[in-house]
Protein backbone atom coordinates (compact mmCIF):
# COMPACT_ATOMS: atom_id res chain seq x y z
CA UNK A 1 0.00 0.00 0.00
CA UNK A 2 1.27 3.46 -0.89
CA UNK A 3 -0.23 6.90 -0.43
CA UNK A 4 0.68 10.15 -2.17
CA UNK A 5 1.41 13.51 -0.53
CA UNK A 6 1.56 16.82 -2.39
CA UNK A 7 3.71 19.88 -1.71
CA UNK A 8 2.37 22.56 0.64
CA UNK A 9 3.30 26.24 0.47
CA UNK A 10 4.71 27.95 3.61
CA UNK A 11 1.76 30.34 3.72
CA UNK A 12 -0.68 27.43 3.77
CA UNK A 13 1.19 25.77 6.60
CA UNK A 14 1.12 28.96 8.67
CA UNK A 15 -2.68 29.09 8.66
CA UNK A 16 -3.34 25.34 8.86
CA UNK A 17 -5.17 23.74 11.76
CA UNK A 18 -3.58 20.92 13.74
CA UNK A 19 -5.71 18.45 11.80
CA UNK A 20 -4.57 19.87 8.46
CA UNK A 21 -0.91 19.76 9.52
CA UNK A 22 -1.26 16.14 10.55
CA UNK A 23 -2.99 15.28 7.28
CA UNK A 24 -0.25 16.87 5.18
CA UNK A 25 2.93 16.23 7.16
CA UNK A 26 2.39 13.25 9.49
CA UNK A 27 2.73 9.61 8.45
CA UNK A 28 1.80 7.32 11.33
CA UNK A 29 0.88 3.98 9.76
CA UNK A 30 4.11 2.73 8.14
CA UNK A 31 4.76 -0.25 10.42
CA UNK A 32 2.19 -3.02 10.10
CA UNK A 33 3.06 -6.67 10.72
CA UNK A 34 3.38 -8.67 7.52
CA UNK A 35 3.25 -5.63 5.21
CA UNK A 36 5.36 -3.10 3.34
CA UNK A 37 3.77 0.35 3.39
CA UNK A 38 4.95 3.57 1.80
CA UNK A 39 4.26 7.23 1.22
CA UNK A 40 5.36 9.10 -1.90
CA UNK A 41 5.93 12.82 -1.49
CA UNK A 42 6.19 15.26 -4.37
CA UNK A 43 8.89 17.05 -2.38
CA UNK A 44 12.07 15.73 -4.03
CA UNK A 45 10.03 12.73 -5.28
CA UNK A 46 10.97 10.74 -2.20
CA UNK A 47 9.40 7.52 -0.93
CA UNK A 48 9.39 6.71 2.78
CA UNK A 49 8.31 3.30 3.94
CA UNK A 50 8.18 0.64 6.61
CA UNK A 51 8.55 -3.13 6.27
CA UNK A 52 7.66 -5.55 9.09
CA UNK A 53 8.22 -9.09 7.71
CA UNK A 54 7.02 -11.17 10.65
CA UNK A 55 7.18 -14.82 9.56
CA UNK A 56 7.21 -13.95 5.84
CA UNK A 57 9.73 -12.54 3.39
CA UNK A 58 8.57 -9.25 1.89
CA UNK A 59 9.71 -7.81 -1.43
CA UNK A 60 10.21 -4.08 -1.90
CA UNK A 61 7.13 -3.16 -3.95
CA UNK A 62 7.50 -1.55 -7.37
CA UNK A 63 4.48 0.71 -6.77
CA UNK A 64 4.48 1.21 -10.54
CA UNK A 65 1.23 3.18 -10.51
CA UNK A 66 3.03 5.93 -8.58
CA UNK A 67 6.71 5.58 -9.55
CA UNK A 68 6.11 4.76 -13.22
CA UNK A 69 8.72 1.97 -13.40
CA UNK A 70 8.58 -1.83 -13.38
CA UNK A 71 10.91 -2.07 -10.36
CA UNK A 72 11.21 0.25 -7.36
CA UNK A 73 14.93 0.86 -7.78
CA UNK A 74 14.96 1.01 -11.57
CA UNK A 75 15.73 4.74 -11.31
CA UNK A 76 16.14 5.15 -7.55
CA UNK A 77 18.54 4.40 -4.68
CA UNK A 78 17.58 3.24 -1.19
CA UNK A 79 18.52 3.82 2.44
CA UNK A 80 17.39 1.38 5.16
CA UNK A 81 17.61 1.39 8.96
CA UNK A 82 16.51 -1.58 11.05
CA UNK A 83 14.49 -0.13 13.94
CA UNK A 84 13.48 -3.55 15.27
CA UNK A 85 15.32 -6.74 16.21
CA UNK A 86 17.95 -8.51 14.14
CA UNK A 87 16.96 -9.32 10.57
CA UNK A 88 18.11 -9.98 7.04
CA UNK A 89 17.83 -7.86 3.91
CA UNK A 90 18.34 -9.63 0.60
CA UNK A 91 19.88 -7.50 -2.15
CA UNK A 92 20.00 -9.26 -5.52
CA UNK A 93 19.86 -12.56 -3.62
CA UNK A 94 22.71 -11.75 -1.22
CA UNK A 95 21.78 -11.97 2.48
CA UNK A 96 22.88 -8.98 4.53
CA UNK A 97 22.46 -9.13 8.31
CA UNK A 98 21.21 -5.99 10.08
CA UNK A 99 21.05 -5.64 13.84
CA UNK A 100 19.10 -2.97 15.70
CA UNK A 101 19.86 0.49 14.22
CA UNK A 102 22.23 -0.89 11.58
CA UNK A 103 21.89 0.80 8.20
CA UNK A 104 22.10 -0.26 4.57
CA UNK A 105 22.60 1.69 1.37
CA UNK A 106 21.38 0.02 -1.83
CA UNK A 107 22.33 1.36 -5.23
CA UNK A 108 20.14 1.89 -8.27
CA UNK A 109 18.86 -1.17 -10.14
CA UNK A 110 18.85 -3.72 -7.30
CA UNK A 111 16.10 -6.07 -6.12
CA UNK A 112 15.41 -5.95 -2.36
CA UNK A 113 13.56 -8.23 0.08
CA UNK A 114 13.08 -7.99 3.85
CA UNK A 115 13.15 -10.86 6.36
CA UNK A 116 13.33 -11.42 10.12
CA UNK A 117 10.52 -12.22 12.59
CA UNK A 118 11.62 -9.48 15.02
CA UNK A 119 12.89 -6.95 12.49
CA UNK A 120 11.23 -3.74 11.33
CA UNK A 121 12.77 -1.66 8.59
CA UNK A 122 12.42 2.04 7.91
CA UNK A 123 13.47 3.02 4.40
CA UNK A 124 13.73 6.03 2.13
CA UNK A 125 14.28 6.02 -1.64
CA UNK A 126 15.07 8.92 -3.96
CA UNK A 127 15.75 9.37 -7.68
CA UNK A 128 19.32 8.47 -8.68
CA UNK A 129 21.32 9.52 -11.73
CA UNK A 130 24.06 6.92 -11.17
CA UNK A 131 24.61 3.51 -9.57
CA UNK A 132 26.77 3.13 -6.46
CA UNK A 133 27.73 -0.04 -4.52
CA UNK A 134 25.52 -1.52 -1.82
CA UNK A 135 27.04 -1.13 1.65
CA UNK A 136 26.10 -2.19 5.19
CA UNK A 137 26.62 0.40 7.94
CA UNK A 138 27.03 -1.03 11.44
CA UNK A 139 25.70 1.32 14.11
CA UNK A 140 28.45 0.26 16.52
CA UNK A 141 31.21 1.13 14.07
CA UNK A 142 30.07 4.70 13.32
CA UNK A 143 31.84 7.43 15.31
CA UNK A 144 29.12 9.80 16.56
CA UNK A 145 29.30 13.59 16.52
CA UNK A 146 28.42 15.14 19.90
CA UNK A 147 25.92 18.00 19.63
CA UNK A 148 24.05 20.29 22.02
CA UNK A 149 24.39 20.57 25.78
CA UNK A 150 22.71 19.47 28.98
CA UNK A 151 21.94 23.12 29.85
CA UNK A 152 20.02 23.61 26.60
CA UNK A 153 18.23 20.25 26.93
CA UNK A 154 19.40 19.30 23.42
CA UNK A 155 22.35 17.00 24.11
CA UNK A 156 22.51 14.30 21.44
CA UNK A 157 24.79 12.16 19.29
CA UNK A 158 24.57 12.18 15.52
CA UNK A 159 25.62 8.96 13.80
CA UNK A 160 26.35 9.88 10.18
CA UNK A 161 25.70 6.75 8.15
CA UNK A 162 25.61 8.16 4.63
CA UNK A 163 26.73 11.78 4.59
CA UNK A 164 28.40 12.41 1.24
CA UNK A 165 31.81 11.28 2.47
CA UNK A 166 32.95 7.65 2.71
CA UNK A 167 29.87 6.21 1.00
CA UNK A 168 29.06 7.79 -2.34
CA UNK A 169 25.43 8.28 -3.40
CA UNK A 170 23.50 10.27 -5.96
CA UNK A 171 21.42 12.31 -3.50
CA UNK A 172 20.61 10.21 -0.45
CA UNK A 173 21.86 11.03 3.04
CA UNK A 174 20.81 9.33 6.25
CA UNK A 175 21.86 8.71 9.82
CA UNK A 176 20.74 8.17 13.40
CA UNK A 177 20.37 10.73 16.17
CA UNK A 178 20.38 9.45 19.75
CA UNK A 179 18.97 11.89 22.30
CA UNK A 180 20.58 11.95 25.76
CA UNK A 181 18.50 11.23 28.84
CA UNK A 182 16.96 14.47 30.09
CA UNK A 183 17.16 16.24 26.74
CA UNK A 184 14.02 16.97 24.71
CA UNK A 185 15.10 18.91 21.60
CA UNK A 186 16.35 17.22 18.43
CA UNK A 187 17.17 19.76 15.69
CA UNK A 188 18.04 22.77 17.83
CA UNK A 189 18.56 25.63 17.25
CA UNK A 190 15.74 25.91 14.68
CA UNK A 191 17.00 26.03 11.11
CA UNK A 192 15.86 25.94 7.50
CA UNK A 193 16.89 23.91 4.45
CA UNK A 194 15.91 25.56 1.18
CA UNK A 195 17.50 22.95 -1.06
CA UNK A 196 16.55 19.66 0.53
CA UNK A 197 13.72 17.84 2.23
CA UNK A 198 14.15 16.26 5.66
CA UNK A 199 11.98 13.43 6.94
CA UNK A 200 11.92 12.15 10.52
CA UNK A 201 10.73 8.81 11.84
CA UNK A 202 10.50 8.58 15.64
CA UNK A 203 10.21 5.28 17.46
CA UNK A 204 10.70 4.00 21.01
CA UNK A 205 7.99 6.20 22.48
CA UNK A 206 5.67 4.97 25.19
CA UNK A 207 1.91 5.17 24.70
CA UNK A 208 1.56 8.29 26.85
CA UNK A 209 4.42 10.20 25.18
CA UNK A 210 4.01 12.75 22.40
CA UNK A 211 6.13 14.38 19.73
CA UNK A 212 5.80 18.04 18.76
CA UNK A 213 7.22 19.30 15.48
CA UNK A 214 7.32 23.08 15.02
CA UNK A 215 7.33 24.72 11.59
CA UNK A 216 7.51 28.29 10.38
CA UNK A 217 9.49 30.72 8.25
CA UNK A 218 12.30 32.70 9.93
CA UNK A 219 11.13 36.09 11.13
CA UNK A 220 7.45 35.23 10.92
CA UNK A 221 5.30 35.57 14.05
CA UNK A 222 3.29 32.44 13.24
CA UNK A 223 4.62 29.07 14.27
CA UNK A 224 2.71 25.88 13.51
CA UNK A 225 3.06 22.64 15.41
CA UNK A 226 2.10 19.08 14.67
CA UNK A 227 1.73 16.58 17.50
CA UNK A 228 1.59 12.81 17.26
CA UNK A 229 1.61 9.76 19.45
CA UNK A 230 4.03 6.87 19.10
CA UNK A 231 4.13 5.46 15.55
CA UNK A 232 2.20 2.23 15.08
CA UNK A 233 5.42 0.30 15.03
CA UNK A 234 5.93 -3.03 16.70
CA UNK A 235 9.64 -2.41 17.31
CA UNK A 236 10.99 -0.50 20.25
CA UNK A 237 13.53 1.36 18.18
CA UNK A 238 14.63 4.96 18.28
CA UNK A 239 13.75 7.95 16.19
CA UNK A 240 14.60 7.86 12.56
CA UNK A 241 14.71 10.99 10.47
CA UNK A 242 15.21 11.09 6.72
CA UNK A 243 16.63 14.00 4.77
CA UNK A 244 16.70 14.94 1.19
CA UNK A 245 18.96 16.81 -0.85
CA UNK A 246 18.69 13.60 -0.11
CA UNK A 247 16.52 11.71 2.21
CA UNK A 248 17.85 10.98 5.60
CA UNK A 249 16.66 8.29 7.75
CA UNK A 250 18.02 9.50 11.05
CA UNK A 251 17.04 8.20 14.34
CA UNK A 252 17.08 9.33 17.91
CA UNK A 253 16.35 7.63 21.15
CA UNK A 254 13.85 9.48 23.30
CA UNK A 255 13.87 8.97 27.04
CA UNK A 256 10.59 8.33 28.77
CA UNK A 257 8.96 11.48 30.12
CA UNK A 258 9.95 13.59 27.11
CA UNK A 259 7.69 14.75 24.30
CA UNK A 260 9.69 14.35 21.11
CA UNK A 261 8.33 14.10 17.55
CA UNK A 262 11.98 8.84 8.02
CA UNK A 263 16.61 15.22 9.69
Amino acid sequence: MIQVRYSTSPSSAETATTGELRENFLVDDLFVNGEVRGTYTHDDRMVIGGAVPGTAQLDLPAWSEVLGTEAHLERRELGIINVGGAGTVLVDGEKLELDHLDGLFVGRGSEVSFAGPDAAYYFVSAPAHATYPTQVISHGEVEPVALGSTEAANERKLFRYVWGQEIETSVLQFGVTVIADGSVWNTFPPHLHDRRTEIYCYVDLDEDERVFHFMGRPGRPDTSSCATAKPSSRPRGRSTPGRARAPTPSSGRWPARTTPTPT
